[in-house]
């Protein structure tokens, strides 16, 4: 995955989203701004020793950004504490992992043919039973329940790809 990536690549991507991370932490923009600057001067420096198979690149520039701005509380003010919404590195990789996987399904549900999309949108999102999906559709109860074990199937599909 790195191969494909290069540095303009991860900073055209990242950027914005690094620097709005950093700027709900720190209320000065300058500041912000160099903290992000400094982020990615290290993202630079240390992507040749990047573990794919330790944490997501998300993951780890986020971390990247995380432990910048501690040590910006810790150097900086040492006699501020810091925000109450730091979040613990568990919660970043959560929340991170939880959005990509999000990601990931939603471009998948876009993928399927949009009968196949009702369904699971209506059976997981609206928490419809079959049977009364089954009625909305005016299908009958086992054509539907076909068609959400294909939709299920594809979707798995897409997402292991």
């Amino acid at each position: 995955m790195l191969e494909s990536l290069d540095l303009e690549q991860i900073y055209n991507t990242y950027s914005g989203k690094i620097m709005a991370y950093i700027r709900a932490r720190i209320t000065n923009y300058a500041v912000a701004e160099d903290l992000c600057q400094d982020v990615f001067e290290k993202v630079t420096r240390m992507l040749p020793s990047f573990d794919s198979s330790r944490a997501s690149l998300t993951t780890w520039i986020y971390t990247i950004a995380r432990n910048r701005v501690i040590d910006y509380y810790r150097t900086s003010h040492p006699a501020s504490e810091l925000p109450e919404d730091m979040p613990l590195d568990s919660e970043i990789d959560d929340h991170l992992l939880q959005e990509d996987s999000l990601r990931e399904l939603a471009s998948a549900l876009g993928k399927l043919p949009q009968e196949l999309r009702d369904i699971i949108i209506l059976r997981y999102s609206s928490n419809i039973p079959l049977t009364e999906i089954a009625q909305r559709m005016n299908l009958s109860y086992g054509a539907v329940k076909l068609r959400h074990q294909k939709a299920l199937e594809l979707l798995r599909n897409a997402l292991s790809d």
